[in-house]
């Protein structure tokens, strides 16, 4: 099964979600480079406050970069230019925000993401993105719970790290 990519999906939907963590949402031209892609090929890039996509670049992608802008503090993301950086528990913490986001988004769900983030190549320690969000990711849930970026209902503060 293909990944669902950018072109697939309501983009306003994508840019009004990310929006409400002051993310731009910009559509970079086919034939070109993405800028601020960490990865290249068609892996979503960040510059500042703004999440790079072409219509190739996978939705997964789109959502991990924005997760990676969330989570960062403020003084990391002031500086943001294509290496979003960060260590083990933030990372951890992205790739649960994403799944979690994804929820939001009519075109994807956690269970597309789960799917696309396995087809993917994630790595997870259960071997599959849904064993891990279910079974082994409380460090990375009590990660966003500390940094207020979700509640302890799984739910979206709706504001980036601090």
């Amino acid at each position: 099964m293909a990944v669902l990519r950018f072109a697939e999906v309501d983009q306003d939907a994508l840019a009004q979600l990310l929006a409400r963590y002051n993310l731009q949402v910009i559509t970079s031209d086919d034939s070109t480079d993405i800028p601020g892609s960490f990865w290249g090929d068609e892996e979503a890039g960040l510059i500042d406050n703004r999440l790079y996509c072409r219509n190739d670049t996978p939705l997964h992608s789109a959502l991990h970069e924005a997760c990676h802008y969330i989570c960062m503090d403020q003084s990391r993301r002031k500086g943001l230019h294509t290496d979003a950086g960060g260590d083990f528990d933030e990372e951890n913490g992205v790739c649960y925000l994403q799944i979690l986001l994804s929820e939001h988004l009519k075109d994807m769900g956690k269970h597309r993401m789960f799917s696309d983030m396995d087809e993917w190549g994630y790595s997870f320690r259960l071997g599959s993105a849904q064993r891990w969000f279910e079974e082994d990711a409380e460090d990375a849930r009590d990660w966003l719970i500390q940094h207020n970026l979700i509640d302890q209902h799984q739910l979206p503060s709706w504001q980036n790290r601090i």
